[in-house]
């Protein structure tokens, strides 16, 4: 099982990131919502980013690249094994910084990925 972050979290139903999370844990993948809407997803809190989380594989991405410059040290320092782009998030930049740390980006849309069994 892979811990994912998803940043980007909401409480909205209609919303991909809200769906990403009841699809993760519903295969059973450990979840942590970071976001700036309050209330919880797939019985997680949505936590704001604080501290740096040490034992994630993969951080999946819901916010756009004009937002994702204020996270890129939070995501740097959570050291992930590997970082989604879903669509609408792509950033040649940030992708490139991840790869000189050694962080696997992808662009890729999580629900896509778990449901073809390739997460």
């Amino acid at each position: 099982m892979k811990k994912t972050l998803i940043l980007g979290a909401t409480p909205n139903a209609d919303r991909y990131a809200y769906r990403a999370a009841h699809m993760l844990t519903a295969k059973g993948h450990p979840i942590i919502n970071i976001g700036i809407k309050q209330g919880e997803v797939a019985n997680v809190k949505i936590e704001k980013p604080a501290n740096p989380y040490q034992d994630v594989d993969t951080i999946t991405l819901y916010i756009g690249p004009d937002l994702q410059e204020q996270y890129y040290n939070y995501i740097l320092e959570t050291k992930p094994k590997r970082v989604i782009f879903n669509p609408g998030t792509e950033n040649i930049e940030f992708e490139k910084i991840l790869e000189l740390h050694g962080i696997e980006s992808l662009e890729a849309c999580t629900l896509v990925l778990l449901s073809t069994g390739q997460y």
